[in-house]
């Protein structure tokens, strides 16, 4: 029986968070009169046209029709919930969930739906998916006499929660951080959250500060001949973004003042200063990768070290985070790497080298995933010339 119960679980469908209430249906657009053609990113941008602009080239924009995600969910069982986060519009999907035939909310009870618009459907995370809720639209600044009345949020985090606040804790899943949990990592690199694996509640959506960082401010009006004042630019830039990467990272190359006679020690400092979660974040594909090496005169490879920063996880019989070598903010990470200073063929360069990846290269050939795009960049390289020593 025991043997079964195993054979079951290293096959067995996957589910690797809990489908809890804040995205267990799609939003409901029912609640007031409006057409779909009202709920579309261009009309939106007949007006709003700086913000409609700059979410086109969002990744947002893209959070269904994108390739990766396309395959990713096909390889997973094509589970209905991930729609309500890619697609988060009632209108944009093909069925009207009824109910469900689980305690899990895994197994929708599915419906055509007549609403179901296609065109709709291709822009992912639009502009309704953000600002539309229980029939009013919603806006960091309220204003109940513009020609459709826009109720003030509390604080613009809170929308970001209808999605990132993905969690893990069911039985047999032991996530620290579940992928899309980063406000988990937010709060536990700040000391304030102590829960149970995979499991989190969110206290203060202010303190995430999720807009501040990937919706920079700008001074501009939210229509064109409009009053001038603070907005904020539409675009959520993250790991897709080698700037934004970049930006986020302190990296810095030296060699060390304390070497031995004989030995010279060179060291790689990685810093996380602008990312407030964990550096990379979300899926657990995405790592870091440090590459040092040592040259000689004729380009020939001498010493080499390499490190990924990443998460591992035993997925099966049970989900399980091993271990987990990413940046939390603040925390510098070393890597050092020694050559000899002298020897029959002499060292006379030292690298380091640094890259993002999108997606682990095991997991893209898992899946079948044949990219046109380059899944990982280049986000620090550096080359020290030796000096030769008498």
């Amino acid at each position: 029986m025991f043997a079964t119960f195993l054979g079951w679980r290293l096959v067995r469908p996957m589910t690797i968070f809990v489908v809890t209430e804040n995205f267990e249906l799609p939003i409901d657009t029912s609640k007031a009169a409006i057409s779909t053609e009202a709920l579309r990113a261009s009309t939106c941008g007949a007006c709003h046209r700086e913000n409609y602009e700059e979410w086109k080239t969002s990744i947002h924009s893209q959070a269904w029709t994108d390739p990766y995600f396309q395959i990713d969910w096909k390889f997973d069982e094509l589970q209905q919930v991930c729609k309500n986060c890619h697609i988060p519009l009632d209108r944009q999907q093909e069925h009207k969930v009824l109910g469900f035939n689980d305690a899990e909310k895994l197994k929708p009870i599915l419906a055509d739906n007549p609403g179901f618009d296609a065109g709709l459907q291709h822009e992912g995370v639009t502009c309704a998916g953000c600002h539309f809720r229980d029939g009013k639209i919603l806006g960091a600044h309220g204003d109940l006499e513009a020609p459709h009345p826009v109720e003030k949020l509390a604080d613009a985090n809170e929308i970001c929660l209808h999605c990132h606040v993905v969690q893990g804790a069911s039985w047999d899943t032991f996530f620290r951080y579940p992928p899309c949990g980063t406000a988990a990592e937010i709060e536990a690199g700040a000391g304030r959250w102590q829960g149970r694996s995979g499991e989190y509640t969110v206290r203060n959506a202010s303190e995430l500060g999720c807009v501040q960082c990937h919706m920079p401010a700008v001074e501009r009006s939210l229509v064109d001949g409009g009053r001038v004042r603070q907005s904020r630019r539409h675009l959520w830039r993250g790991g897709h973004d080698p700037a934004t990467v970049k930006q986020a990272l302190d990296i810095r190359f030296t060699e060390t003042g304390d070497h031995a006679a004989d030995r010279r020690t060179f060291e790689l400092s990685l810093t996380n200063v602008g990312a407030a979660h964990y550096l990379p974040t979300g899926t657990p594909d995405r790592h870091l990768t440090v590459r040092l090496r040592v040259f000689d005169a004729a380009g020939k490879t001498l010493a080499e070290e390499n490190h990924a920063l990443k998460r591992t996880t035993m997925w099966r019989p049970f989900i399980i985070d091993l271990w987990d070598t990413r940046l939390p903010r603040g925390q510098p990470r070393i890597y050092r790497i020694e050559i000899p200073a002298a020897g029959k063929s002499a060292p006379v360069a030292v690298e380091a080298v640094v890259r993002y990846h999108l997606l682990d290269e095991a997991r893209r050939a898992r899946i079948g995933y044949e990219n046109k795009e380059p899944i990982a960049y280049e986000v620090f390289r550096r080359r020290l010339e030796l000096l030769r020593t008498q």
